[in-house]
């Protein structure tokens, strides 16, 4: 029995679920539009713990959102999985953020999914997925214009999640551009996620992994 503690602070959502065999079984978040996690990351952590009648060294192994996103809440975020690892003296997962957001799409008739992440300006962090969710375009920061991922969507319905599409949506016009609003990285997705990631043993090396920001720090 493998239970994986998820934890996603990338945007303002803090966001952390128990998983059981890649499975959710608790979830706690906070969709509050201001950033939270230094209140309530931790707080959401020992709920989570007791309300599944598990103690700590019950878990497996600990999974952290990985970014691109913000700055700060990467580093809350990453800085107490961490900490769990090292004292539980278990293995750490890190999954791709813009991997768990486009995981919310689900499609059954074929296209692209695009995750974005508001980058302030008209900047966003994205990065493109088949239907089936391999990447298929790595991530990058790119300014925005209305002929932006116009080589997806030329070829078949393109569906923009994340709360950098309120931005995209305002120049975007193209018929095959579906926009999936009011919707941010969960920790729910990560379960399956860093289930698979678990079994492979595919592990961060505690000592040295950080974030990846991206870009340069940037308050927020």
């Amino acid at each position: 029995m493998t239970f994986i503690l998820c934890i996603e602070t990338s945007t303002t959502n803090c966001s952390v679920a128990l998983a059981k065999n890649g499975v959710v079984q608790t979830i706690k978040e906070d969709y509050s539009a201001e950033y939270s996690h230094a209140e309530r990351l931790h707080q959401f952590i020992d709920e989570i713990i007791k309300e599944a009648n598990i103690s700590f060294t019950d878990l497996s192994a600990i999974a952290v959102s990985k970014g691109p996103g913000s700055y700060t809440g990467l580093r809350i975020g990453v800085s107490a999985a961490k900490g769990l690892c090292y004292a539980l003296d278990i293995p750490l997962l890190s999954v791709p953020t813009l991997l768990s957001l486009a995981s919310q799409v689900i499609i059954e008739d074929g296209g692209y999914i695009i995750p974005m992440l508001d980058a302030r300006r008209m900047e966003v962090y994205s990065s493109v997925f088949s239907d089936d969710l391999v990447e298929i375009r790595k991530t990058e920061a790119e300014i925005l214009s209305e002929h932006s991922f116009e080589e997806y969507l030329q070829k078949n319905t393109t569906y923009f999640i994340g709360n950098g599409v309120k931005k995209f949506s305002g120049i975007c016009n193209h018929k095959n551009a579906k926009f999936i609003e009011k919707k941010l990285p969960s920790a729910k997705e990560m379960a399956i996620i860093s289930f698979s990631k678990y079994l492979k043993e595919e592990y961060e090396n505690v000592s040295y992994f950080d974030p990846y920001y991206l870009k340069d720090f940037v308050l927020g």
